[in-house]
């Protein structure tokens, strides 16, 4: 490298005003070390962000002296190395300027949006689920919809539903979950796609139990194979490449068609 020492964010040193806008930097070290430090007004700035408290990486690269010396104020400081391919010097450089370590920041944060209808007649948070889905978590969004569900008509995790609680499931719990796997599948997953495919193979939302039916929808969403065995849970494909209404598993069991009398009921 040609240069000795190069400052990250380094446009804004000659603007006093946008000195307290920086909040961290990065003093990197070529070939040449660090040079004379003739620099007063530079040497001062960094000695202004180790007194805030900013992060202030010295950041060695690849062809930089074996040993390169420190100045006083940056010693004792974490340095992220490029000579080196363990630990990955871009992460480390990236975790002391975020504060985030790399691999750790939770996708569904950054793609949750805010503005979904969650309502509830139960009080029953359904910020989780909302996120799961938003982040194409299938397997974890059909685990919470148990979860929620279970929880809506006054039961813990593990429990069983009866015919009577999804027959009388409250609507707007109903329409809320339903809504938000429609939206965030694009139509392929929720209860209401299953519903109108069940419909469409000579099913009937009555709650009755309609054998032929049954086994033609479980052909069309993917819960039989060769048209004669059922999937057990762990056989479910929890990706949109399986037929549409595959998802949510919840309805695999016969008591679906209860919870498909109530989707009537409520016209969602």
């Amino acid at each position: 490298m040609a240069f000795t020492t190069w400052f990250f964010l380094a446009r804004f040193f000659r603007r006093t005003d946008k000195i307290n806008e920086i909040r961290a930097a990065a003093v990197f070290v070529g070939e040449s070390g660090f040079g004379p430090w003739q620099d007063q007004e530079i040497k001062a700035f960094i000695r202004a962000f180790v007194q805030r408290k900013c992060p202030v990486i010295p950041v060695l690269l690849p062809d930089a002296p074996q040993e390169p010396v420190l100045p006083v104020f940056l010693q004792g400081l974490m340095w992220v190395d490029f000579r080196l391919q363990n630990p990955e010097p871009m992460g480390q450089l990236m975790w002391g300027i975020t504060g985030e370590k790399p691999g750790t920041t939770p996708i569904i944060q950054a793609t949750a949006p805010k503005t979904d209808n969650l309502d509830s007649e139960k009080a029953i948070d359904y910020t989780r689920l909302r996120d799961l889905l938003a982040a194409k978590n299938w397997k974890e969004a059909d685990k919470e919809t148990y979860l929620v569900m279970i929880q809506a008509v006054g039961k813990k995790d593990g429990d069983h539903f009866t015919s009577d609680e999804l027959l009388n499931f409250p609507c707007t719990d109903l329409r809320t979950i339903d809504g938000l796997w429609v939206k965030y599948s694009n139509r392929h997953f929720g209860f209401s796609v299953q519903k109108d495919i069940y419909l469409s193979v000579g099913g009937k939302a009555d709650g009755k139990y309609y054998e032929k039916a049954w086994e033609k929808f479980g052909d069309r969403v993917g819960w039989r194979v060769n048209s004669r065995y059922w999937i057990n849970y762990s056989y479910v494909t929890f990706d949109t490449s399986s037929p549409r209404g595959h998802l949510p598993a919840l309805c695999k069991s016969l008591l679906g068609r209860f919870l498909f009398s109530r989707i009537k009921t409520c016209k969602v």
